[in-house]
């Protein structure tokens, strides 16, 4: 990968929740915070690093900003979220917090070798990719890793 000055963006990922009290109960619960400077009653901004934020919009808020149809995320992906974490541990830890926070986990563990994942459903079915790949992998690609 080359690198530039675009290394500094940040990223903004939208999605849309029927209850935004819920999911900012769910995001802190993974350990993320909210940023109230950025939230109100339609939206939440959850801070996830320094150059990570979802805006938890609600569905008609969320409307407001396309002339697209808003699809139902407990029935079509339109996006899988993937963030990585720095172990397999850290995978299950968040995973396992998001089930606790009444998140739901769709399928089974993926374990690669070289790549660890979990998938985690937000309460309103917006997925997430937690994951952990070998540093190795990670630099040289998935058969770096003997």
């Amino acid at each position: 990968m080359s690198h530039s000055e675009d290394d500094a963006a940040s990223i903004f990922v939208n999605i849309t929740t029927s209850d935004l009290e819920r999911s900012k109960k769910f995001y802190t619960a993974l350990g993320w915070s909210i940023n109230p400077n950025f939230s109100d009653e339609n939206a939440a901004c959850v801070v996830v690093s320094d150059t990570i934020y979802f805006m938890v919009l609600t569905r008609e808020y969320f409307a407001t900003f396309t002339d697209k149809d808003i699809p139902d995320p407990r029935t079509t992906a339109q996006v899988l979220i993937a963030i990585s974490r720095p172990s397999r541990e850290a995978v299950d830890g968040i995973v396992d917090a998001g089930l606790a926070a009444g998140g739901s986990e769709p399928r089974e563990a993926q374990d690669l070798g070289f790549m660890y994942s979990r998938d985690l459903d937000d309460p309103d079915g917006n997925t997430f990719e937690f994951l952990h790949m070998d540093p190795a992998a990670a630099e040289g690609g998935p058969d770096a890793v003997a």
